[in-house]
């Protein structure tokens, strides 16, 4: 097994989710976190994804027991031939460890980073040599979401971006090569900008708060977690394709576009779509939502896995 010895610095949400997969793929995981409560939240998250992760067929090859944890982050990166970082998004954060465990590496250990917003070129600053560093932001929560996002760039270290994405294929991510660097990369940026029009439409009160997420759920939602958008759409004009679909639809997206608003996180939007969220969930509580949530990926997971 290629990457048998994992480690994961920082064990919040993503960090414990990361651990999660990474043990049912049979590979062992050294955990660092400067928590007191890391080693008990990082055992409770796994004993909770277990089932699911075996329900999906991902844990025929790893138990749950192969995890250690450790006082410093040089000591878990030290034996670690891949190490997925999730500590908090600050630069400082990530440059002091960087300066940290990068005396301590094997030679070829691939540092892979979950940064969702910071670039690879801020994060290579808080390297003397950062070769070994590559973006693999994931998609929460990364044992049930298959995204994972791979960049590289001139001074990532060659091939060091191929066997990250080939490694995270191997335990049954789905990678996206990114090829220039931008704020939020790919996929955070499209949510953000479904997320501003739906904000937009709850502000000029088109429609409630959970009939928007409803409008999502029950329509593009469905097709677009089979298809992309592009490819749904190329479907849209039949026989004639995408160029069909753009010849026809050509002035209808680009008046559209022209009347999509640009609303803005003040207290005052921020209290809208609050209180409509919560109007929207009811009695259910957080807890509630997430198992909820989690449960339905899982039977979707399972649906789509044959046709991929």
């Amino acid at each position: 097994m290629k990457y048998e010895r994992t480690a994961c610095i920082g064990a919040g949400v993503i960090g414990a989710s990361w651990a999660a997969l990474f043990l049912a793929s049979g590979r062992s995981v050294a955990v660092y976190d400067p928590s007191p409560e890391a080693e008990k939240t990082v055992r409770d998250y796994v004993e909770t994804a277990w089932p699911t992760l075996t329900q999906m067929g991902l844990t025929e090859n790893g138990t749950p027991d192969a995890i250690t944890f450790h006082s410093t982050a040089a000591d878990a990166a030290r034996s670690a031939a891949f190490i997925q970082e999730s500590v908090p998004e600050r630069v400082a954060i990530k440059h002091a460890l960087f300066a940290e465990i990068e005396p301590a590496l094997t030679p070829g250990t691939i540092v892979a980073s979950s940064a969702s917003g910071l670039t690879l070129g801020q994060m290579q600053e808080g390297w003397r040599d950062p070769a070994p560093l590559v973006l693999g932001h994931p998609f929460n929560p990364p044992h049930l979401v298959p995204l994972v996002e791979v960049m590289g760039n001139d001074r990532t270290g060659p091939g060091i971006a191929d066997a990250a994405a080939a490694f995270y294929d191997s335990i049954g991510k789905v990678t996206v090569r990114i090829h220039k660097e931008v704020p939020g990369h790919v996929a955070n940026r499209l949510q953000a900008a479904v997320w501003r029009e739906a904000i937009h439409l709850a502000v000029e009160g088109v429609a409630s708060v959970g009939d928007i997420d409803k409008a999502m759920w029950a329509g593009p939602g469905l097709r677009w977690a089979a298809m992309g958008p592009t490819a749904c759409f190329s479907m849209g004009a039949g026989p004639g394709g995408l160029q069909a679909f753009c010849d026809h639809f050509r002035d209808t997206f680009n008046g559209w576009w022209k009347d999509m608003g640009e609303p803005y996180l003040d207290d005052k939007t921020i209290a809208l779509i609050v209180a409509g969220a919560a109007d929207a969930a009811g009695d259910e509580g957080h807890a509630d939502m997430l198992v909820r949530r989690d449960a339905m990926i899982t039977a979707m997971q399972q649906v789509l896995r044959p046709y991929r």
